[in-house]
């Protein structure tokens, strides 16, 4: 079983609170920040050791850490490296049985290999509300400990599907009465487009955007309308936008 490292505070924190991860707490630094996170593993019943500095470098790996870490152990753990679902509220097919949602979106990230811009997007799920984030299992970000920090805690609550063919599960979302968006820069401008209903937003990798498949597969094309001297937004802050202008359509009222 292969063991994940956290090493974010924030990030540390929200697997504490959940209390859904088999692990242990190493700290090496007595600051008021990992205090209160090693009395919070008290509390929730998580084991804490203290050891030296040169030894909680070697557990984080090669993660930067500010004096302490979570091992986690448990089958649970996102593991967007090896591909493997992450233990999550539902999966996508799970997920369409039960669906009742008039207002669902989902997210699509088509080839996100920064686990930062993941993190981000995964943070903006979160606060979004997205009902799923689906993830492919080649050509994706693969720094878990990276992407849990950069999500700020958030990747313990937004729902995570790994799947081996992003084209076959956007087929089902259209059956089940999604529209699709694809993020492009050609595409037709966001806040003059209807996204009130069931909503699929994808967003291409950082260099390249959209393949052609699955631009194919989307139902419309959109982009934020901007005045920059820059080509473009960063993917993570786009995505960000374009959640919020769903979410901005439809009222909050998913």
């Amino acid at each position: 079983m292969k063991t994940i490292v956290f090493t974010g505070f924030h990030g540390i924190e929200e697997l504490l609170k959940k209390k859904n991860s088999y692990g242990t707490v190493y700290y090496s630094r007595s600051t008021r920040r990992i205090l209160s996170i090693i009395d919070l593993a008290k509390r929730q019943g998580y084991p804490y050791v203290k050891v030296s500095e040169m030894e909680i470098t070697k557990i984080a790996k090669e993660a930067a850490h500010r004096g302490i870490v979570f091992t986690d152990s448990s089958e649970n753990s996102l593991n967007i490296n090896q591909g493997h679902d992450r233990k999550i509220s539902s999966d996508l097919d799970s997920y369409l049985e039960n669906l009742n949602n008039p207002n669902a979106l989902i997210i699509i990230l088509d080839g996100i290999t920064d686990p930062h811009n993941l993190g981000a997007i995964i943070r903006s799920s979160d606060q979004f509300y997205a009902d799923l984030v689906l993830i492919p299992s080649r050509n994706s970000a693969k720094d878990n400990a990276t992407v849990s920090k950069t999500s700020a805690g958030a990747d313990n609550y937004v729902n995570i599907d790994v799947v081996t063919n992003l084209s076959r599960s956007m087929d089902k979302l259209k059956k089940a009465g999604f529209w699709i968006y694809g993020a492009d820069m050609s595409g037709n401008n966001i806040n003059k487009t209807d996204l009130t209903g069931r909503v699929v937003l994808v967003m291409g990798s950082e260099g390249k955007g959209l393949r052609d498949l699955i631009r194919s597969k989307c139902d419309n094309l959109v982009s934020i309308p901007t005045r920059g001297n820059v080509d473009s937004l960063n993917v993570s802050v786009a995505a960000g936008v374009m959640m919020y202008e769903v979410r901005r359509q439809q009222e909050f009222s998913s």
